[in-house]
Order: structure tokens, then sequence, then C-alpha cells
């Protein structure tokens, strides 16, 4: 008799309590080898697979795509051991052992001369081919040129049993399977670009199977999915005799503003479109409340000339040698202002009613993507060069658009920069991303009149902005701080003091 092993949801650490179901990699009757990921879950800090710790068949899993799971929930049953066979004869594979090589195979199956060349092992290679998989520790993604965004790394293959092989379905229960008929390939999963997505086309009755993505690589993005829902409500015009019945095109989906999730759709049903807050919008949306709770802060703002910072950056970057970005050099002046004013890089303790000077800066910066607003973190910006930050910038921003960072990349900040000049803004007033004590906000660089050496000239002109917790200190250091950014912009040159 197989032993039913019961699979929880793991501790993800970083102090999470719950994930969200975001897509099931296995099914029940699947057999799956130890640490063979299982499942991909969404957290208030990132998507991850989880890996069994078993190796057996799948008897049972519990809650579908969408749900939201706490620590501790049964996530699926494993059936391991053997079981006596029935008209096929062999036992179940159970726990998974390993040939030689490094490789992996399910104990059940046969590595003498009893397995014939194209058994079991043959055969769920060529399913794997199939579908996409191989052996070993590989990317699978969709097919080839799948985006790295939805690929998931995956363990040793799950073995397939051989054609009369009895497969456990239920606990106790052996189901032999015909010799002759042999299970199709199931589908791949659907290229999709967040979870939101997949939830939008389960509320209108999408088959994203059937929708063709117009993303890069055929992913499906939201608006593919509101214009197929706007599609499928749009009234038809009566027919006219002799003549064939058109429907009547319905609105772009793409003009729709995107923080405007599934509102056309809403409105031609008629209906509210509510959309919970979870994972990270969940997580920013409680960390923002707590913030504007807790901190009072304040703002101060200053208009700066980047002509020089520009031309200096088109000089780097005519030698040659790597790009540097205008956020690294931005990031480099921060941390050369935090050395000068250390007050600013700090968290306050209300506990012991003391303001915590910290040693190092670990530097956020706010990015947006398609799952929301993340911070992914540098740490130690300020003892990087203008290049490595620039590499590290780019490393990060590349992860986030594939939902690829980790926990320990998403925490950890003291001090965050905000460039939401790249949506076309001049100004802000940022709230702190909490428990850090400010946020320096970058506006775009446009041509502006200035006065210049007492002519009035045109000159790239930026608005810099500074949001502080009032507790760690008093305006005139955030006065202090800015001030200095703002010549450093102006004259770079000021920087080799700090080189």
């Amino acid at each position: 008799m197989a032993q039913v092993l019961e699979f929880r949801l793991p501790d993800l650490g970083e102090g999470l309590t719950e994930a969200e179901i975001v897509r099931w990699l296995v099914s029940v009757g699947d057999v799956v080898a130890v640490d063979q990921p299982v499942v991909e879950v969404e957290t208030a800090k990132a998507m991850v697979e989880v890996p069994c710790p078993y190796g057996g068949v799948v008897t049972a899993r519990f809650g579908e795509e969408g749900t939201e799971l706490p620590v501790g929930a049964p996530l699926l049953t494993v059936a391991v051991g053997a079981v006596d066979g029935g008209p096929g004869g062999g036992p179940v594979p159970d726990a998974e052992a390993r040939e030689p090589g490094g490789g992996h195979r399910a104990a059940g199956s046969r590595t003498s001369g009893a397995a014939p060349p194209g058994g079991a092992a043959d055969s769920a290679g060529a399913a794997g081919g199939a579908s996409g998989e191989t052996s070993g520790n590989v990317l699978v993604g969709y097919g080839t040129g799948a985006p790295a965004a939805r690929r998931r790394r995956v363990g040793p293959r799950s073995v397939r049993p051989a054609a009369g092989t009895p497969v456990l379905r239920e606990p106790g229960v052996v189901t032999p399977e015909p010799a002759a008929v042999q299970e199709p390939v199931p589908e791949g999963p659907v290229p999709v670009i967040s979870p939101l997505v997949r939830k939008l086309a389960r509320q209108g009755g999408v088959d994203l199977r059937q929708l063709t993505g117009s993303g890069p690589e055929g992913l499906i993005l939201r608006a593919d999915v509101e214009r197929a829902v706007q599609a499928a409500a749009a009234p038809v015009a009566p027919a006219v005799p002799g003549t064939a019945s058109e429907p009547v095109p319905a609105p772009a989906a793409a003009a729709e503003p995107a923080g405007r999730t599934g509102q056309a759709a809403g409105q031609a049903a008629g209906q509210e479109i509510r959309i919970p807050l979870r994972g990270v919008r969940g997580a920013v949306a409680d960390k923002l409340s707590r913030s504007r709770s807790e901190i009072p802060d304040a703002t101060c703002w200053v208009d700066a000339d980047a002509t020089e910072l520009m031309a200096a950056r088109t000089a780097m970057n005519a030698a040659g040698a790597p790009k540097i970005s205008l956020l690294a050099l931005l990031a480099r002046i921060c941390t050369a202002a935090l050395a000068r004013h250390p007050e600013l890089n700090s968290r306050v303790d209300t506990e012991r009613r003391e303001v915590v000077l910290l040693p190092e800066v670990h530097l956020g910066f706010a990015a947006q993507t398609e799952r929301g607003l993340v911070v992914p973190v540098v740490r130690a910006a300020h003892r990087r060069t203008a290049e490595s930050l620039t590499e590290e910038f780019a490393r990060l921003t590349d992860a986030a658009r594939r939902s690829a960072l980790t926990p320990a990349e998403l925490t950890g900040g003291t001090f965050t920069l905000n460039n939401y000049g790249v949506f076309g803004v001049d100004g802000s007033t940022p709230i702190v991303n909490h428990p850090e004590a400010a946020m320096l906000g970058v506006g775009r660089i446009v041509p502006k009149p200035w006065v210049h050496r007492g002519e009035l000239a045109v000159r790239q002109v930026v608005q810099l902005s500074l949001t502080f917790d009032h507790r760690v200190c008093d305006g005139g250091t955030a006065g202090g701080f800015l001030r200095y950014v703002a010549d450093c912009v102006e004259q770079p040159a000021l920087l080799l003091r700090t080189l």
C-alpha cells in the first residue's frame, strides 16, 4: 500500500504569511521527483516556484489558480512507496532515486534488462521533447523563443509509467491503463504577462488559447484580454435581408490607460470591476498606507540646470567604454550627498524612540512593471562606480520586468531614488518608502529658459524634490542635502571631491 504524504505551503521567508497560486505545474496522476517544482505562487515580494520534497504520484491538489493560501496550508498530496501490481504488473514509482552520472529516475523504473529500449524513460523523454522539456536542470518555456519572463526552471523530468503499468489515481486504488492507448501530450501553458491577465480572462469568459498576443513573441497582454471581452460584449447590428450582418466594431482597448484595468469591459457589461489588492499591489498599498500613517513627512524641491551633467554623460559615452546611464550618475550624486548628510540614510526605532543611522547605502529605485510598482535595491551603492551602478540598474530592471526579482532584491533599502521623469512629469511629492527616512524624486529634463552667466539662454532644466521624515532631521539638513545634489547636477566636477 502506498503512503500518502501531504505537502504544505512552506515558509517563503522575509516575513511572508501568504501566497497566491498563479499556475499549477503538475496535475493529479502525474509522477513527480524529489525537489521538482509543482506550483508557481505570487507573494508580496515576487513570483516563485515551490518544489515538492517528496517523489511519487500526485493524488490531490488544493486550491485553484488565483486562490490565496496561508503559509502551512495544504498544497497537494503525493503517494510514495510501492503497491502490488495489477494487470500491468509493475509498482507505482515512489521516491526518486539517482542514476549513475547524477541523473534522476523514479524508484519504480527499471534500469536492468527488464526495461527494453523505448520503455518508460525513453517515452517520457519523447513526451518531454514534444512539450519543450528536457531532462536535467534546464529552462522550460512555451516554445522556441519564448520570453524569459514566463520560463520556469524545473528539476529532473517527470517519468511517465510505461504502457500497461498501473497508475495510482486515488490513495489505495489502482487503475490499469490499456497498453494500446497512448496518453496525449498536454498542451503547454499560455504565455501571459501577469496573473491579473488570467484573472480578467476568467471573469470575462475569454479562452486565452484562442488569443494571439500583441506583446513580444506572442505574449498576451492585458489589452488583448480587454479587447476580446469588449468584442464579445459588443452589440450586433440587425441583419438586413439580402445583406450579410456584421458586428459593430468595439472601441480599441489599447486606448485605455493601463491603470483603468477592465473599466471599459465593466462599462460595456453595466457592472463594476473589483480588483483584489493582493500580491505586489497589495503589499505596496499596505506599505504606502503605513508610511502615511506613521511618518510625518515634508517635501522640498529645487530646479537645477542639468546641461553640464548631460554633456558630461555624452562625453563619457563617447569614449568607447560601456555606456553610463543617467540614473547611475544621479545615484552616484545621491551617495555622495548621503555621506555629507547621514541623517537621511537612517530609520526610526519607534519602540526605543531612537534614530538609527545606517552604515551602508542600499539604494532602492522605483520601477513600474505590469505587476505594479516595485522597488529593487542596489546593495552597497556607495561603494560602486557609475559603470557598476549602470550594470546593476540594468540587471534589476530586466529582472523586474520578467517578474524574476528575489525577495532579497526587493528588501533592505535605506534610501530611494524615484525617477518619475520617465512618465513625462516635471515634479511630484513622493511618499517615503517605509521604513526609510527619505526619497529623492527626479522629474523630466527639458529645455527651458534659464539665466546662465547673466544672460537668458535655453538650458536643460530638471526639478528635484526631496520628501523626508521630519523626525530624523529638520529643514536645514534636508535643504542642505537637496542643494548639494542640485549643485552636483549643475557642476558634475564637484563629485571629484568624493572620489
